[in-house]
């Protein structure tokens, strides 16, 4: 007999999590089911991580400028490796926290890959459970670079992976991730390229604030290549090369970063069997009230094409935990 729950969340990230414990506190039997590590995009790969690269790249800038400042310093340069192990460290200490926050508040945690069989039954990696009400809360992925050879490059997701700062890197995209990126890894001493398709970055923004990053990422040392778009990428004598399509040969790099986008981690997850519709971008349809087309399933974040800033998300996760 299936193990019966009042809320099934299916993800772990910020929204799924706050979620789950608000309506814990209710009394409902929740449980979170989740197959990687808690905490989601932005405490794994995103905001948590990139906050910790972003100050050690400023650590670098002011490094630099300490002399002029009457600071005498033996600088002996980067221990790449060092940074990675305390990144990591600090982000684990968070994922056992987010467990111990579940735990607290009796939310069930199930490890593993949820898909739905039938409108309230899920299924865990061959276990099998029921729940009155639905959440999706999957998030989202970096886009996949779509051209030949794309599968050497790199996305967000893999710049947290890098073992080693590539000495020359190109960086492909030209929002927010690959704006941030491209800057960190320049302030940390990589000699950054960045390719864009228009003539300035950040085009979602205000005008101003894309002509201003802009700016400061010529001024940090990055050389912006505008009209940009890729056709194919090549590796010869150990180095990448990115030929545009108007013909145009990019010069050789060590580590090509892709970030030209996300989509939504909603395939596969049986919504058919329950009845929940997609837009034809993929995403989980919504309401006002975050209600999918089945009305006991409901989402949120990424996976409903949404933006999920971290306190956004929170707040969304326990606003509709208030509704159910």
């Amino acid at each position: 007999m299936p193990e019966k729950h009042d809320l099934a969340v299916i993800g772990g990230g910020s929204g799924g999590l706050a979620c789950a414990q608000r309506a814990a506190e209710y009394g409902a039997r929740a449980v979170v089911i989740e197959a990687a590590r808690l905490g989601g995009t932005c405490v794994n790969v995103g905001c948590v991580p990139k906050k910790v690269m972003w100050n050690a790249a400023e650590l670098a800038t002011g490094l630099a400028d300490a002399a002029e400042y009457g600071f005498a310093l033996e600088v002996r340069g980067l221990d790449f490796a060092t940074l990675k192990g305390k990144r990591d460290a600090y982000v684990a200490r968070l994922n056992d926290i987010y467990a111990r926050n579940l735990a607290r508040r009796s939310v069930a945690l199930i490890r593993g890959r949820a898909r739905l069989a039938r409108p309230h039954e899920i299924a865990i990696d061959g276990r099998t459970i029921q729940a009155e009400r639905i959440v999706i809360a999957t998030g989202g992925r970096p886009q996949r670079a779509p051209f030949p050879g794309g599968e050497h490059c790199i996305d967000s997701d893999g710049f947290f992976e890098l073992s080693a700062l590539p000495a020359r890197t190109l960086v492909a995209g030209s929002g927010y991730v690959a704006v941030e990126l491209a800057g960190i890894l320049a302030g940390l001493g990589s000699k950054v390229t960045l390719a864009i398709r228009f003539d300035r970055v950040l085009r979602s923004f205000d005008t101003m604030l894309g002509d201003g990053a802009m700016q400061g990422l010529r001024d940090a040392g990055v050389e912006v290549i505008t009209g940009a778009t890729a056709a194919s990428l090549a590796r010869r004598d150990g180095a990448l090369e990115l030929t545009l399509v108007d013909g145009r040969v990019l010069p050789p790099v060590d580590c090509m970063l892709w970030a030209a986008g996300r989509e939504p981690l909603a395939h596969d997850l049986g919504l058919e069997h329950a009845g929940v519709a997609l837009d034809a971008a993929g995403f989980v349809q919504v309401d006002r009230f975050q209600q999918t087309s089945a009305a006991h399933v409901f989402a949120i974040g990424d996976v409903t094409g949404r933006l999920p800033l971290t306190p956004v998300a929170i707040a969304a996760g326990r606003r509709l935990a208030d509704r159910l």
